[in-house]
């Protein structure tokens, strides 16, 4: 099964990399906080290689 990633609000910072790399996963949500919408949308290699690596602030994570 695959893994699903979700987004810290309390961590982010909006910076909107995660949505610029993968915007069928990612969105920001009416807080204006990025979030995790569709973990679906993306392979959990890409997931991690192309938003929670480069994440400004490791805000991005796996559910467990």
């Amino acid at each position: 099964m695959a893994r699903t990633a979700w987004v810290d609000p309390d961590e982010c910072i909006s910076c909107g990399l995660c949505i610029e790399n993968l915007p069928e996963v990612f969105r920001f949500a009416d807080s204006g906080k990025a979030e995790c919408y569709n973990s679906a949308g993306a392979s959990e290699a890409d997931i991690q290689n192309e938003a929670m690596d480069p994440c400004p602030v490791s805000c991005i994570h796996w559910k467990d």
